[in-house]
């Protein structure tokens, strides 16, 4: 029994060596994320980023992340990393964000960008493949984006999935499988999962697709129908006019005999494919694999683009990765650790909001300002639901 445990601890440790890491960052250099981490300068009103834990955290160090420092102001950042692709395997998208302050419009969410993004020049006409993450406006919209690129064109994921919208830090996290499947989790929970065929409308995708190689189906057929046409009527110079030739009943025929031009071997006459043979052998399935929305074929960039009113939102614990495991545990050791002592800090610090509050009260109470306990000051608490 003891060596099962341990054979199983084995495989569990090689299957995490064996992942691929496409990026991964976690602010834990100080100033030095300002060498990864470029700033837009595409317009001078774009809002600042700083390094923060924040008014409360669970580790001073652990919890520092990009925090937007601005109100009602765009913010466009980014990072760039070694080109890949994800076909054929999967890619996990994951990242921690916390809105501190109580968000009343704003986006939570990040993008992944094709290798050749120019970080100066981000904003938000910029080309990107994948969007991810919540987004808060008022009391109405509160959801998480999944929006995937497809030939230049965004296709967001039909079903609503609710994001969270109190103060603490969230963990979230976007799973494209290779067999057209997918999950959102928050918080290391599954929120949502289904078919990427279904839940992006791809299989109208590949109706459309399927039309298409259809009538290219049906074009090549005919241009072979043409050439055996013309193989009919390839006759050979050596042929004589039949005994019985009748030139009012065959006056249709083209004139003399035809004789067979001086083509070289190996070239066929103006307007037949010498390659039609390929065309009918391709089976229709290679066409339709264009057609997969979770492939991306130049992945080199991870950023945020987006919009607040209010400032204040933390973004941390950047994970991309081939391998579910390694992201979850990698959720575990980063936000894992530190969701508990972030709240205990919460609760103390809504204590001594309240102590202060009633200080302040008893205060004007005797100085004869007139002020009822009612009036007295509410800290906003960030366990709040908007």
């Amino acid at each position: 029994m003891a060596w099962a445990r341990v054979s199983l601890w084995a495989l569990c440790a090689l299957r995490v060596a064996l992942a691929t890491v496409y990026f991964q960052e976690e602010f834990l250099d100080g100033e030095r994320w300002r060498n990864r981490w470029v700033p837009s300068t595409n317009d001078s009103r774009l809002g600042h980023f700083r390094l923060s834990s924040g008014k409360f955290y669970g580790h001073k160090e652990k919890d520092k992340g990009l925090q937007t420092t601005q109100d009602s102001r765009f913010y466009a950042i980014s990072a760039r990393f070694p080109p890949f692709s994800n076909k054929g395997r999967t890619l996990v998208l994951q990242y921690t964000v916390k809105h501190e302050q109580k968000m009343d419009c704003g986006g939570g969410y990040v993008k992944l960008f094709p290798a050749d993004l120019d970080p100066r020049t981000l904003n938000s006409q910029s080309p990107y493949y994948i969007m991810f993450g919540p987004d808060i406006c008022g009391f109405d919209f509160k959801k998480v984006h999944v929006i995937l690129q497809f030939k230049n064109e965004y296709h967001a994921n039909k079903k609503t999935i609710k994001c969270k919208v109190d103060g603490f830090t969230h963990l979230y996290t976007l799973i494209l499988r290779p067999d057209l499947t997918y999950e959102v989790k928050i918080d290391g929970q599954s929120t949502e999962l289904g078919s990427i065929e279904h839940d992006w409308h791809l299989t109208s995708l590949r109706k459309t697709a399927a039309m298409v190689v259809a009538a290219a189906a049906d074009t090549d057929q005919g241009r072979a129908r043409t050439a055996q046409d013309w193989k009919k009527h390839f006759l050979d110079a050596r042929a004589n006019k039949p005994s019985d030739w009748n030139s009012e009943l065959d006056r249709d025929w083209p004139g003399p005999m035809l004789q067979k031009p001086p083509y070289q071997d190996g070239l066929k006459p103006e307007g037949i494919n010498p390659d039609i043979w390929l065309h009918e052998k391709m089976s229709s399935t290679s066409y339709l694999t264009q057609y997969d929305l979770s492939e991306f074929e130049n992945i080199g960039a991870i950023g945020l683009e987006l919009w607040q009113v209010r400032s204040g939102t933390i973004f941390d614990n950047f994970l991309l990765t081939d391998d579910e495991a390694y992201a979850e545990n990698f959720g575990k050791a980063t936000w894992g650790q530190t969701k508990g002592p972030e709240k205990e800090m919460d609760d103390i610090l809504i204590k001594e909001e309240l102590i202060r509050a009633r200080e302040e009260e008893e205060d004007e109470l005797l100085e004869g300002r007139g002020h009822k306990p009612q009036d007295a000051f509410r800290p906003f608490h960030r366990r709040q639901e908007l």
